[in-house]
């Protein structure tokens, strides 16, 4: 039994039944569905909503963010939490996550280790060795860089990893039964429109980063 539910195809804007693409997918393979329960007319109007699809022309951008972003920083300081749990307990299950602004860095999430980890020490050394080293309150000072790794606000939010999370992930787990604490969605391809495969875009946004980052170091 096929149960329909409805969706929005971004392509093109349109109600479409799960049901039926299913059936046209059964159909196109040469498996045929016990009952005929797609109209001749509905069949046609999904093979033209196809059709126009494939030929539809769009514009596709990518960004690349340069050292010394607070996303970038960010990045950098969850990253050195996690290492630093994996260290000091390589059974450590950490999920955290890192904020900043105006000479503030925050840790939170939820860390469970065996090992005794100083947060604060890990931010600051963090922010010094990326570079961040002077804070002036004053939008128009050409000398601060907004952050201080000497005197920024260091926030701590850790609690243990939660009993509900841990249980479902890996407690009375085997080690090939393991779950996901935590889902996402991606997607990549292999493009032929440059030599090393990747999107056009992204090459050129990458790259244009990297010269922004070379004339900020070198001068």
């Amino acid at each position: 039994a096929l149960k329909a539910h409805h969706f929005i195809d971004y392509r093109q804007g349109q109600c479409v039944e799960q049901r039926d693409l299913l059936l046209l997918y059964l159909e196109t393979f040469g498996r045929k569905p016990h009952h005929n329960i797609m109209s001749d007319t509905k069949r046609m109007k999904m093979t033209e909503v196809k059709v126009a699809a494939e030929e539809r022309n769009f514009l596709f951008s990518s960004e690349s963010v340069n050292e010394g972003h607070p996303d970038k920083l960010a990045d950098q300081v969850s990253d050195a939490v996690l290492d630093a749990c994996l260290k000091a307990d390589p059974y450590s299950k950490v999920a955290c996550e890192t904020a900043t602004k105006d000479n503030m860095v925050m840790v939170f999430g939820e860390i469970t280790t065996a090992g005794k980890v100083d947060y604060e020490a890990i931010v600051r050394e963090q922010v010094r060795e990326i570079g961040f080293d002077s804070f002036v309150d004053d939008l128009g000072s050409v000398t601060s860089k907004g952050l201080n790794c000497d005197d920024c606000e260091v926030l701590v939010r850790i609690n243990k990893q939660s009993p509900d999370i841990a249980g479902g992930v890996h407690v009375g787990k085997s080690d090939l039964d393991v779950g996901a604490g935590d889902q996402g969605i991606m997607f990549g391809y292999a493009s032929d429109e440059t030599e090393n495969c990747m999107p056009l875009t992204h090459m050129m946004a990458t790259q244009l980063g990297k010269r922004l980052t070379d004339v900020r170091t070198d001068g």
